[in-house]
């Protein structure tokens, strides 16, 4: 059963499964990538962890996607999104509306970098997100023209994309998996978390709470806490914030609109904080190069490779 043939059928009118069941599922077209984990990266020093380390000889072209999806045939796929809302959404939908793959048995799993607070992770940490929620969404204020708004900031409305939180026992297979993984560390990062009051001695670990996505990469104490704020306003409490990003509620309502989010991992490692250290002015935090950034990219892969090879030999039975 060919795609031209299911594809004619369709234009018939007949229904895939009263063509051939092959129609339905792709399972007869050899044209068609059976996915079994499709990794999510958003800029090329992510992607190319992945890239230098598998061997990923298929290379798929989908129009309207920021860049090709590389796969191999242990069904391990890997794609590149481009940074920020807009990017993620388009790639994701385009990947996900592709007949050049079945995603029928996937799973998906963001694999990126991020900033924290300080008083939460600290460099290198490897953190799978519980709750993902929108920084951007709703009425950010100016705090001098409107002081009687706590952390100049209404959330308005649901928009329906504002907060999901992921499949709990996914994720807690995920973060039981490796947490006790060996993260790496260096001296250089020990020296930077000593520049910030209560983070001297602290070393990469895994952990699991909420991250927050925003396409406006902040920097500040301000920021910060209005980040921590909205988390907590948008979760009822639940979420913690530890991380912050610009794709993962992106990726996440891509997957909704799918049927996958019962499916989606996201990992975020640290490769800096989310505000300046005493004396450091947000300009100058903006322009360092943290120590973390290596760190991150190489605990992405430290973190990530034991779940995908456990979701490859354990797939989803729904």
């Amino acid at each position: 059963m060919t795609r031209r043939f299911c594809k004619f059928a369709v234009a018939l009118g007949l229904t895939a499964v009263a063509v051939a069941p092959g129609c339905a599922s792709g399972q007869d077209d050899p044209d068609r990538i059976d996915v079994g984990v499709l990794v999510i990266t958003m800029f090329p020093p992510e992607n190319e962890v992945w890239l230098q380390r598998e061997q990923l000889p298929t290379t798929v072209d989908v129009p309207g996607a920021y860049k090709p999806v590389r796969c191999n045939s242990d069904r391990l796929c890997v794609a590149e999104t481009g940074e920020g809302k807009s990017n993620a959404a388009t790639t994701m939908m385009a990947i996900l509306g592709s007949d050049r793959f079945d995603f029928s048995n996937a799973y998906f799993l963001t694999a990126g970098t991020a900033g924290t607070p300080p008083d939460q992770g600290t460099l290198g940490s490897a953190i799978w997100a519980d709750w993902v929620v929108d920084f951007d969404l709703g009425n950010h204020l100016d705090p001098s023209e409107a002081p009687e708004v706590p952390f100049a900031y209404r959330p308005v409305e649901n928009y329906n994309t504002d907060a999901y939180y992921l499949d709990e026992a996914l994720v807690d297979r995920a973060f039981q998996l490796t947490r006790e993984a060996r993260l790496a560390d260096s001296p250089e990062a020990a020296a930077e978390r000593a520049l910030y009051p209560d983070q001297q001695g602290r070393t990469p670990a895994v952990m699991k709470c909420g991250t927050m996505t925003g396409d406006d990469y902040f920097s500040g104490k301000m920021p910060s806490d209005q980040a921590r704020y909205i988390m907590e306003i948008r979760t009822e409490g639940k979420g913690v914030y530890c991380t912050t990003q610009m794709e993962d509620n992106a990726v996440a309502t891509a997957l909704n609109a799918h049927g996958y989010l019962n499916r989606y991992l996201s990992l975020r490692t640290v490769r800096n904080f989310d505000q300046p250290y005493p004396g450091q002015t947000v300009v100058q935090h903006l322009e360092q190069r943290s120590a973390g950034f290596n760190l991150a990219l190489e605990n992405i892969y430290t973190v990530g490779r034991p779940v995908v090879a456990d979701l490859l030999k354990n797939p989803p039975s729904n």
